[in-house]
């Protein structure tokens, strides 16, 4: 049995290269049955939980965070991915039932439900007062190729990023994940030439992990020859922090007033956790108890 969904990250200093690597199959299958989303939506989500996760682990301390989100335009809506150091993950994709016919290659069609006229954006909490903030178009809305461009624009690391989910005929997720590759300061053109040239060749991360390929595989596959240190392993999962208290901070960000004329046609309000899909529900005595102590 395979183990549970983690991600690896290698190294060759000599050469200059950093390599990520995941496997987040359980993760995404997770996501899917949550947000009850279509086969496409599931891959549009998918690959951006799959890269928030390794955009997590780059995070230096127990307190960072990092949220990605696609707006491109497309019938899925807006699509967030939030991930933290520990490697807990989280999403929200707002039309979960968008769906559309294979693509030309016989793919499922994430660039048509995400959209290409949009942004992605990445939020960076890094326990600043402000986060770090970086946007760029999208270029082709299949995620992978826009984080690829995000990296070499907004923070000028050049960067090799590969991401695939696929989707069973029963409609689970039989293999998910993905990897980044990214060349440090040191590192020649000849040692970018042969990465680019050996990332044509290779075959869909999802065709290498359904075959029971580790994340530590695919890093080999990407750069055979170099001279690679494998540094952490950090398992993840699709795991949500909300809480009843959390909810309050939403009622109270609503306003007295505003809660107050929604219990006119209403018993209680129910707030819906936009990550997990958990219910929490308010009488009127819990809104006035939240306000008069807010």
């Amino acid at each position: 049995m395979a183990e549970l969904d983690y991600i690896v990250r290698a190294i060759d200093e000599e050469a200059g290269v950093l390599a990520f690597a995941a496997r987040t199959t359980e993760l995404v299958e997770k996501a899917k049955t949550i947000h009850g989303c279509s086969p496409t939506a599931t891959a549009a989500l998918g690959r951006l939980l799959t890269a928030a996760a390794m955009m997590g682990s780059m995070l230096k301390t127990e307190n960072d965070s990092v949220t990605l989100r696609v707006d491109g335009g497309g019938p899925c809506g807006i699509i967030l991915a939030f991930s933290d150091f520990k490697g807990n993950v989280k999403g929200y994709i707002a039309n979960p039932a968008a769906d559309l016919p294979l693509n030309e290659k016989g793919k499922l069609n994430v660039g048509g439900i995400v959209g290409r006229e949009g942004t992605l954006t990445v939020i960076k909490d890094l326990g600043l007062k402000e986060p770090y903030v970086g946007q760029v178009p999208l270029v082709s809305g299949e995620i992978a190729e826009d984080l690829t461009y995000y990296f070499a624009k907004s923070e000028q690391v050049p960067s090799a990023v590969g991401l695939g989910v696929l989707v069973d005929k029963n409609q689970t997720v039989r293999a998910a994940g993905g990897f980044i590759v990214q060349l440090l300061p040191r590192a020649s053109e000849e040692t970018a030439i042969s990465i680019e040239e050996k990332i044509k060749v290779m075959r869909p991360v999802t065709e290498l992990l359904d075959e029971e390929n580790s994340p530590e595989d695919l890093i080999n596959l990407l750069l055979p020859g170099f001279k690679l240190k494998f540094l952490a392993k950090q398992q993840i999962g699709y795991r949500c922090s909300c809480s009843r208290e959390r909810l309050e901070r939403v009622l109270i960000n609503l306003g007295r007033e505003e809660a107050e004329e929604i219990l006119k046609t209403r018993q209680n309000i129910e707030l819906v956790c936009q990550y997990c899909r958990e219910r929490y529900e308010f009488t009127s005595e819990d809104v006035k108890r939240i306000f008069d102590n807010a």
